[in-house]
């Protein structure tokens, strides 16, 4: 499975969207994973298969390569990092094309997802660090009206004086 515990590169779908560019610093020369710059046969040879073989994948959507303005595949050393997946799975796992297929997807949306995570776990940083510098810490309740009021920790908020007839219906969502 891309991704798994054999220091192999987490595998994503690079058709439906580009995936975050991760760079290799090296003496100055900064490398994208995500590069296009094989040709197919350049990537046949690095993952160890027939260039119709890469063809046929490009055509199923196993993987599929960026292309030159006149049509040409151009593969990256991560496409070759999922053509090489490809070969394990078919051949040592005894995996079929259409379940390499169904993998490699569920593979971009748990990638999709933790990239989801990610920026939510973000946003969140960010939210609770401006609301600490704010006020420091911060309790919501539900006030007498319903309305959401800001009280202090452990505190409730006060009750009314004068004997409510509303009436409040919560219904959890579905």
């Amino acid at each position: 499975m891309p991704g798994g515990g054999r220091g192999e590169p987490s595998v994503s779908h690079g058709r439906s969207r580009p995936a975050p560019a991760t760079a290799h610093r090296d003496a100055g020369f900064v490398a994208d994973e995500h590069a296009p710059v094989f040709v197919i046969s350049v990537a046949a040879q690095l993952a160890g298969m027939h260039a119709q073989t890469l063809r046929q994948y490009d055509r199923l959507g196993i993987v599929t390569p960026r292309r030159t303005r006149g049509g040409g595949r151009r593969y990256s050393s991560y496409d070759v990092a999922k053509l090489r997946e490809v070969q394990r799975l078919s051949q040592e796992e005894g995996v079929s094309l259409a379940g390499i297929q169904r993998i490699m997807a569920m593979a971009d949306e748990i990638d999709a997802l933790r990239r989801q995570v990610d920026e939510l776990d973000r946003q969140l940083t960010q939210v609770r660090h401006v609301m600490g510098q704010a006020s420091g810490q911060r309790v919501f309740a539900a006030g007498r009206y319903g309305d959401v009021v800001a009280v202090r920790p452990g505190e409730r908020p006060r009750r009314s004086t004068s004997a409510s007839q509303a009436l409040v219906v919560w219904r959890p969502p579905r």
